[in-house]
């Protein structure tokens, strides 16, 4: 006889227990139990035992097979070259940010070789259907089919044998074997084992749509994360045409790899020059900024440092980051303080990185020094000088590496001047009219381009 049993599951680790707690035992988080109830049969018969078949490792095939091309360099780039035969991917990102879009988008192209099952749990046919008008993706190898239902998507992949598989979204997917609701944590992670279990042996491509929560990550337990192979986010703020997709997990390639679109009227675009993007707008002879270079995977990227230092109006001057670690950002006002000699006690300081990016490597410290040194004596820095080097907690300027990527970068977007660490110089020739720099302090790095 079946028996309701009632459990709260965290979702951020999936940990059960049966009493609600505000604090998660397991991973520590706060305010993440949530309540599922639980049908739990007593007169269930124990499982029968299968005869397991085991492979030696030198007898199985090693060969890579090739990957399958989805017709976007940007997208192909961040999966590590393409699409992996079987492989699970994961794209999350918030309501309107255009994962619909790019995975429709994807149908156009890989449609033309290939037969495509596009399962939607949110939309429906006709919607589907206007949506494609506007985006110009017309294929007939391309299936639809809207279903919530978990067993009935797969049967409907067994017996339509397509070559790649799309979820949009798997919270709204349910298990009949599971008694939750839709987007449970519960629910959500049994959906995502029943694709991979049906996915792996028949070498299906499968692409998952997950909604994200509050903080940005994917809603849902990050066993779910675990479960598939590679996990997408996307990035960008609704108000401005520019979208980021990052890579947070991959195993079938690199995690530190950046694909940068553009939406558009007619869907998204892809931005072939990133650097130049970054830098469209930028002012001359301000005070408060400078060009830092950061490496997103092998991709160097120039992007623009705005740094603003005015007296403030309050006891405690404000400290604000955009685009750059608040943390970072003290202890290098602390250094540029206690070993340059530049005060900004009394002062506030904003700063912001232009184009939505992200700065999260140490070599893009001096670049935010420089902007901030300029800010606050109200000088503009040479508008062809990009800088970039690690700043320690004696002010000196350390080495960085993958120099050679960002000089030629620089140099091709007609930076002349660059500051980089005097350790990087060993060894290391110039592109043609570009002047290298090497500093050993924060001090004498504003000071070379100063005069």
């Amino acid at each position: 006889m079946a028996k309701a049993k009632t459990l709260y599951v965290c979702r951020e680790c999936g940990f059960e227990t049966p009493k609600w707690s505000g604090r998660c035992p397991s991973c520590g988080e706060w305010n993440c139990l949530e309540e599922e109830v639980r049908t739990v049969s007593k007169s269930a018969a124990p499982a029968a035992r299968r005869n397991v078949a085991v492979s030696r490792l030198s007898d199985l095939n090693g060969q890579d097979e090739p990957r399958i091309k989805t017709g976007m360099n940007e997208l192909d780039r961040v999966l590590g070259g393409g699409i992996v035969p079987g492989g699970l991917m994961l794209i999350g990102g918030d309501p309107g940010i255009g994962k619909s879009t790019l995975l429709l988008q994807l149908c156009a192209h890989i449609g033309k070789t290939k037969r495509i099952l596009y399962v939607s749990g949110e939309e429906s046919a006709r919607q589907l259907k206007l949506r494609a008008n506007r985006l110009g993706v017309n294929t007939d190898a391309l299936l639809v089919l809207c279903e919530n239902n978990m067993d009935t998507i797969l049967n409907a992949v067994e017996s339509e044998a397509p070559d790649l598989l799309i979820i949009d979204s798997i919270q709204t997917m349910t298990l009949e074997g599971v008694s939750s609701c839709a987007g449970s944590v519960t629910q959500v992670r049994e959906c995502t084992s029943a694709i991979m279990r049906a996915a792996k042996p028949a070498d299906l491509p499968v692409f998952i749509v997950g909604h994200v929560n509050k903080d940005g990550a994917i809603a849902g337990p990050k066993v779910m994360e675990h479960i598939v192979d590679c996990v997408l986010y996307f990035e960008g703020d609704r108000n401005t045409s520019y979208r980021l997709l990052r890579c947070a997990k991959n195993r079938y390639g690199s995690t530190n790899e950046l694909g940068v679109f553009e939406m558009l009227d007619k869907g998204l675009a892809e931005v072939e020059n990133p650097s130049q993007m970054l830098l469209s707008g930028r002012l001359e002879n301000v005070s408060g900024t400078c060009i830092a270079c950061p490496m997103e995977g092998t991709r160097p990227l120039l992007a623009e440092v705005q740094g603003l230092v005015t007296p403030t109006g309050f006891g405690n001057p404000r400290r604000m980051a955009t685009g750059f670690d608040y943390n970072r950002l003290n202890l290098l006002l602390a250094v540029l303080e206690k070993r340059a000699g530049y005060f900004f006690s009394t002062l506030d300081v904003y700063v912001n990185v232009v184009g939505g990016l992200r700065l999260e490597e140490p070599a893009a410290d001096l670049a935010v020094a420089m902007a901030l040194v300029s800010g606050l004596k109200d000088k503009p820095l040479p508008h062809d000088v990009m800088a970039l080097g690690e700043v320690g907690l004696s002010g000196e300027v350390r080495a960085v590496s993958q120099v050679g990527p960002r000089i030629n970068e620089a140099a091709r977007l007609g930076f002349t001047h660059i500051l980089l660490p005097a350790h990087n110089l060993k060894g290391l020739t110039p592109p043609p009219g570009v002047t290298l720099t090497g500093v050993r302090t924060v001090r004498e790095a504003y000071e070379a381009i100063a005069k």
